[in-house]
């Protein structure tokens, strides 16, 4: 059996070990040496750790396979990753990467790019997205998925969220989508249909009337929410369409259809959901919750699996590292595709497939893992991101020798704009994260440091700046009316210039630290609430982002900051 979008993603799977980011180019090259293999027999779950949600899969026919996932506000938008044997991925770029694809001032940090599909038929690629609060829904093509990807189309006529592109064997093309209650009269709150389209790939545009294939959910006498992320698939005389329901949360829901005819009704599987958590005990050990939002593929051993969105949540559905991406078996029950999760709880392993083996010099994606990034490259590699759109340059790899330098701008976190912001996922509930900080600050506006942000109010900033002309330490909480300074420590030295800062997790609280030698390290304050950061508190779709960054708070500056040696280190007990 096969599918017309078919593809596997599995996992560099739950081993601590150390690496240094590379350029690029020296990514490239390491590939070409030989691999290091690990003969374990398991994938860890989430396959993607960190915030890396709405996953979408395809492949190209020719043994390679690719994946994107959302973005929102930050940039560069939707990240691909790439794998030959379906089981070691890296990252090889992303769909939006230039200024001109993504104009993201104004947008809050979870609106603007939500749930892309990609696609492949006939040498190229299609990628469909939405802005949410912008232009609405796109679609751009490349012939190289690594980029680059042209600018967008957008799709007025395609109103919703979550577009996705099938390729019939007759050559007709169709999109389907999240749209509006029939007549846009909503029975209840939450009520969306699941709408279709015909679509002309060559031109890029719509040519057809919308038809709903899906009134609120499989019974809309249960008032069903979010029906949403659809997928279809050709297999076996059948058209399967895949959607969502139940909304993002702790509800989360897949549901699947199918007809023999794509004009006629698709008829939902009586046994549905085929992937839920929502019914299981809240107080289970290690819970992973959320589960929806997915993609089945084929293995080419002939196996199945499907990757989806889900959370590992503690205190009872808090969770900071955001919606990630994991994966299981799926297994066909009289022609219907069905997860097996070998029980109702989903594993954080199940078995590799057959004559599958780890390559552990790749980047680590999942799992307990540490890496180190020297800033020795020309450029930054792909794990690190910003906070809307970069349109000038403002950072630097080339000024100061194993430094990141970065412009003090009066930008702040706490905007809607581009501040001075280089972040990297947190991965991990129990995790620590630190850098080398060489910063000079003139007047109390100037910071820099590091920083645990989930959104415009909701962050903690370890930095180094100004009281009464002295230098201090201080941790500043970002809230609703404001930055409050929770802590603050004069340096000892005063003509310190050069100090080293740490954030670390124990899951429930953060804590902050600061050292002059590296060696010796002072805590500032610990105890600080997670919860605090998490999805259920401070609301949106991201999860945390730690990330190096300096501002002037609303003040012009002259000012650089140069960070150095980025280390990370997560350490999670479910994965021991």
């Amino acid at each position: 059996m096969k599918l017309t979008k078919t593809s596997l993603i599995l996992s560099i799977v739950g081993i601590v070990f150390i690496m240094s980011c590379k350029s690029n180019t020296e990514k490239d090259d390491a590939s070409n040496q030989a691999t290091s293999v690990n003969q374990q027999s398991y994938f860890q779950n989430p396959i993607l750790a960190g915030w890396y949600p709405d996953p979408a899969i395809t492949d190209d026919g020719k043994g390679n396979f690719y994946m994107v996932h959302s973005t929102f506000a930050f940039y560069p938008g939707i990240p691909i990753f790439h794998s030959t044997d379906l089981v070691n991925w890296k990252q090889i770029g992303h769909v939006l990467d230039r200024p001109e694809q993504l104009e993201l001032e104004g947008f809050g940090v979870s609106r603007a790019i939500f749930a892309p599909d990609i696609s492949y038929d006939n040498g190229i690629f299609y990628v469909t997205s939405t802005i949410v609060d912008g232009q609405g829904n796109f679609v751009v093509t490349a012939t190289d998925p690594a980029g680059e990807w042209s600018n967008p189309v957008f799709l007025p006529e395609v109103k919703g969220i979550d577009p996705g592109l099938f390729f019939d064997e007759d050559d007709k093309t169709y999109m389907v989508y999240n749209s509006d209650p029939p007549d846009n009269k909503p029975l209840y709150q939450g009520h969306r249909t699941i709408r279709m389209v015909e679509f002309d790939k060559k031109e890029l545009k719509v040519i057809s009337k919308d038809r709903i294939l899906v009134n609120g959910g499989v019974d809309i006498s249960t008032e069903p929410v979010w029906a949403e992320g659809p997928r279809i698939y050709k297999l076996n005389g059948y058209y399967y369409l895949m959607t969502a329901e139940g909304g993002t949360a702790v509800n989360h829901s897949e549901m699947v259809y199918r007809t023999t005819d794509i004009n006629d009704d698709f008829i939902p599987y009586e046994d549905n959901p085929i992937l839920t958590q929502r019914s299981l005990d809240p107080n289970r050990e290690n819970p992973i919750t959320s589960a929806g939002h997915a993609d089945i593929m084929q293995h080419p051993n002939g196996d199945w699996y499907g990757i989806f969105l889900a959370c590992r949540d503690y205190d009872q559905d808090h969770y900071n590292t955001g919606r990630e991406t994991f994966m299981a078996p799926v297994k066909w029950v009289n022609d219907w595709p069905v997860f097996d999760l070998e029980g109702e709880a989903i594993k954080y392993r199940y078995d590799l497939p057959t004559g599958v083996s780890v390559d552990t010099t790749l980047f680590p994606l999942s799992g307990n893992f540490t890496f180190t990034d020297s800033f020795d490259a020309s450029e930054l590699d792909y794990h690190w991101y910003f906070l809307r759109t970069v349109k000038e340059p403002w950072y630097s790899l080339e000024g100061k020798a194993g430094y990141l330098s970065m412009n003090t701008r009066p930008e702040t976190i706490s905007g809607k704009s581009n501040p001075s912001f280089v972040g990297h996922r947190q991965q991990h509930q129990t995790f620590s994260a630190e850098t080398t900080l060489e910063f000079k600050p003139k007047n109390v506006n100037e910071k820099a440091g590091i920083v645990a942000f989930q959104n415009e109010s909701h962050y903690y900033f370890i930095a180094l700046s100004l009281e009464s002309n002295q230098k201090v330490i201080q941790l500043i909480k970002g809230t609703e009316n404001g930055e409050e300074i929770v802590a603050s420590e004069k340096l000892e030295q005063a003509n310190l210039n050069t100090v080293n800062l740490k954030i670390s997790s124990d899951v429930t609280n953060y804590s902050f630290h600061y050292s002059g030698d590296g060696e010796n390290w002072k805590l500032l304050k610990d105890g600080l609430d997670a919860r605090y950061l998490s999805t259920k508190v401070a609301g949106g779709f991201v999860g945390v982002t730690l990330a190096m960054y300096t501002t002037s708070n609303g003040t012009e500056s002259e000012k650089k900051a140069y960070f150095g040696e980025f280390i990370y280190e997560g350490n999670d007990a479910m994965f021991d």
